[in-house]
């Protein structure tokens, strides 16, 4: 599949909503209940994605025109890792990671850490991280896991 890797923009804060929104409802809604994705997607609206691009590196993944995927580095913290659910499992996942990891190498950092949803757990361990532990915020159950770069 041809898509663009490429730095977040402004502009890019209502497609980058819609996607993560789209897949938390799509995707973790069989690991998790409706108000744990709900709590979750209201953390993920237009102006919450603002903020995130002025305290975050945040990269888009882009179909054409559309916007179909976004993630971001926050120092040596993998966050918001989203593919829209019709492009799931066709790599682009896959390759915003790879960015990720270059970001992270490039700016010093010798190890990656990433608060793993349950739906996600499998594709981090299929990239490399390990589990460290379980963290609870209430219902929500969240998997830490890290990975060594440059191995």
């Amino acid at each position: 599949m041809d898509c663009l890797i490429r730095d977040a923009t402004v502009a890019d804060a209502a497609p980058i909503s819609q996607v993560i929104i789209a897949a938390l409802g799509e995707s973790n809604t069989q690991d998790y209940p409706a108000e744990i994705i709900e709590q979750v997607q209201r953390n993920f609206s237009p102006l919450a994605i603002l903020g995130f691009l002025t305290q975050r590196k945040v990269y888009v993944a882009t179909v054409g025109n559309a916007l179909v995927a976004t993630a971001s580095l926050d120092r040596n913290i993998v966050r918001s890792v989203f593919v829209a659910p019709v492009y799931q499992g066709k790599g682009l996942g896959r390759r915003l990671m790879e960015t990720i990891e270059s970001m992270a190498w490039r700016e010093g950092f010798k190890q990656l850490r990433v608060p793993s949803s349950i739906t996600a757990q499998g594709f981090y361990l299929s990239l490399g991280f390990t589990k460290i532990r379980d963290e609870f915020h209430g219902a929500e159950r969240t998997i830490i896991m890290d990975k060594t770069l440059g191995q």
